[in-house]
């Protein structure tokens, strides 16, 4: 058996006649003709449909970060609050707080006013305060960037097919 380069690979019918030496694409994918095309419009074209798989997505994340108000935040911290008990005691010790919306005295608590005869507040206001405005933060900055991959977009589809012109000088005359 002899050695295979891609130069000896002969396309089945049903295959585009110009793949002959580079890997083989078919001609139709999702109803799109591709037999005119060079391979780099052809990775524009999936480079964008990533492009706006991603703008969705992030889009979808940061509208939620911005939707959310303080109740739906207290819901969400007090069940992250019940599943932690490793990270409980570190936010009780950072912040100078005991329990999440009560606090038992026979409970643990690591926090310095606990050992002190100050009484301590509740940690849901202040992680939900520093909730509050990571999820705005967070938002806007996914907003910001989620409309920049539309530019991102927008911007593959306008120059897909532009030609190479080093590859022909008077590809532009």
């Amino acid at each position: 058996m002899g050695h295979w380069f891609w130069a000896d690979f002969e396309p089945p019918s049903g295959w585009c006649g110009h793949c002959s030496g580079h890997l083989p694409v078919p001609d139709c994918i999702g109803g799109a003709d591709w037999s005119g095309k060079t391979p780099s419009s052809v990775a524009f074209f999936f480079y964008m449909i990533i492009l706006l798989l991603v703008f969705i997505v992030q889009f979808s994340v940061s509208c939620a970060c911005l939707a959310l108000n303080e109740e739906q935040q207290g819901q969400l911290l007090e069940v992250g609050w019940n599943n932690t008990a490793s990270a409980r005691n570190d936010i009780q010790r950072n912040l100078n707080c005991c329990g999440f919306r009560s606090f038992n005295p026979n409970d643990t608590c690591l926090a310095s006013c606990a050992k002190s005869s100050h009484p301590c507040s509740l940690c849901a206001p202040i992680i939900g305060k520093y909730a509050g405005e990571v999820l705005r933060f967070v938002g806007g900055i996914g907003l910001f960037f989620s409309f920049t991959e539309i530019l991102g977009v927008w911007l593959t589809y306008r120059y897909r097919n532009q030609k190479d012109p080093r590859a022909n000088p008077s590809a532009f005359l």
